[in-house]
């Protein structure tokens, strides 16, 4: 919790800091700085690509289990 209450308030805290900024070269930077984002799903190997996709055929198969049977067998390490 504490975790996201520090990246809630590190948003915040940039919110109020361009909310202020005039310099249209940095504005201009921080836009192009936005627009490189790539989705995760570019940016993951092709075996992981590979492994979601399997996943997704599991589950749309039914093959699923219950997350309070994942939880029984991996108490100890949670």
């Amino acid at each position: 919790m504490d975790i996201e209450l520090n990246i809630q308030n590190k948003k915040l805290e940039l919110i109020q800091w361009l909310s202020t900024v005039e310099d249209v070269s940095l504005l201009d930077k921080i836009l192009a700085l936005r627009k490189q984002e790539k989705d995760w799903w570019d940016i993951i190997s092709d075996d992981e690509k590979a492994s979601i996709k399997r996943g997704i055929v599991d589950a749309d198969a039914g093959k699923l289990i219950p997350h309070s049977d994942v939880r029984k067998r991996y108490e100890k390490w949670l």
